[in-house]
């Protein structure tokens, strides 16, 4: 039987196949470059995910870069060793800086994608723009180059031709260019110059706001993600709604021990990594009533079934854990996010949902519930002195008043209260 379809991220020219034990992976160079010679071979690289990412990421692909490196360069994607004082030579050498090594498996990926929007950019001679020489690359093309990124065209269902501007994207992508020449600059004194285009590009914001799901939503999204055997989904769902948990936090910190520990049996310990602050919530009020009594059954039925680790896993197979590490102290939910994305759809909700959308949607009910300020700083651990009291108290009685004020406004707009 074929196993449960896998969405890990994969490094180029990696490919997986189904087989009896679950997934292998194989190293893939196109038939074309073999036949050029290129000395690089297809590679069984075993099934364990981790050790085939490595060799991928650390040997194979160096290798073929370099090799590509010495041959005509007309392969589509940026290479990772190239022309020194070119563009891409700018981007390799920021991969290899600690200041890019250093950031999350997110953050890099998101990185690359503006390497290659803009190295890859085809100029009308043929040459990618990443081959150019560094003096070539001045303002007023940098600044051409954006307003021709900002607006692509796509053809919809019907075959009809539609503009949509992508501007938080490609002004991602160039501030990653910006910080990219920054860092070369800084590693090759004299080489680069002085003058670094990408930057004083007076870059506007995107209008767009923050996705943010209202509470109807939160419960089609619940609905669906069980109809499809994603349990923890739909619970890790209310846990952002309820406890304003960040995804992190949830899939990578919530454990068993932090629910109802034999110490304290009628609380749940809520750890806040951004913020390095831990939270204590009551799960009952004076006269021994569940506050959250739909999320407490789910959570109940875990820990009865789980002593320790973590409290949401996967629901499927070994029931692994939602995150995955590609390095040590990294902690990658791309895996989950294109779970949530797969609900999302499914349950044919707004496209542009995430699953952090449901914690935005918990902080907004509470801003209309008329939570103060050090309720919500109780709840949501927040440390802006803009926005709450440096000093302000938090206790579980502000934690319980906010979960009152929020279920009350709930079941006042004629909704249940989970």
């Amino acid at each position: 039987m074929k196993p449960p379809r896998s969405a890990l991220p994969l490094p180029r020219h990696v490919l997986r196949k189904p087989i009896k034990a679950g997934w292998a992976y194989y190293f893939n160079v196109p038939a074309s470059w073999a036949v050029a010679g290129c000395p690089i071979q297809r590679e069984a690289l075993g099934t364990d995910y981790a050790k085939a990412v490595e060799r991928a990421e650390t040997v194979l692909l160096p290798a073929l870069d370099e090799w590509r490196g010495a041959s005509d360069g007309t392969a589509p994607d940026t290479p990772l060793i190239a022309a020194p004082g070119t563009l891409d030579w700018v981007f390799s050498e920021y991969r290899s800086d600690r200041r890019f090594t250093k950031l999350d498996a997110r953050t890099r990926r998101n990185h690359e994608v503006g390497f290659r929007m803009v190295g890859g950019h085809v100029l009308k001679d043929g040459r990618r723009l990443g081959t150019l020489r560094l003096m070539a690359i001045d303002t007023s093309l940098v600044d051409a180059l954006y307003e021709k990124l900002l607006v692509v065209k796509e053809t919809d269902a019907e075959g009809n031709v539609v503009e949509r501007e992508r501007r938080t994207t490609v002004n991602h992508a160039m501030k990653t260019c910006r910080r990219a020449w920054n860092v070369a600059a800084r590693r090759n004194p004299g080489k680069l110059p002085q003058v670094n285009p990408f930057s004083a590009m007076g870059l506007e914001s995107s209008d767009r706001e923050t996705p943010t799901a209202t509470f109807a939503e939160l419960q089609v999204f619940r609905a669906k993600a069980i109809e499809m055997g994603l349990q923890s989904l739909a619970t890790a769902a209310l846990i952002a709604w309820e406890w304003l948990q960040r995804e992190i936090d949830i899939f990578a910190t919530f454990e068993v021990g932090h629910y109802r520990p034999k110490e304290r049996p009628n609380a749940v310990r809520i750890v806040h990594e951004k913020t390095n602050e831990e939270n204590w919530i009551p799960l009952f009020d004076e006269s021994a009533v569940p506050f959250f009594p739909v999320l407490m059954a789910e959570l109940d039925v875990i820990k009865r079934t789980r002593i320790a680790g973590l409290m949401l896993r996967r629901d499927w197979g070994k029931q692994d854990p939602w995150p995955t590490y590609p390095k040590d102290g990294e902690i990658d939910l791309t895996h989950m996010s294109r779970k949530v994305k797969e609900v999302i759809r499914a349950a044919e909700l707004r496209d542009e949902l995430t699953f952090a959308s449901f914690r935005h949607g918990g902080f907004t009910e509470a801003a209309d519930s008329d939570l103060t300020d050090a309720e919500m700083r109780a709840q949501g651990r927040h440390k802006s002195a803009r926005v709450l009291p440096r000093y302000a108290k938090r206790t579980m009685k502000q934690v319980a008043e906010g979960i009152r004020k929020r279920q009350a406004a709930r079941t006042k707009d004629g909704q249940d209260s989970e």
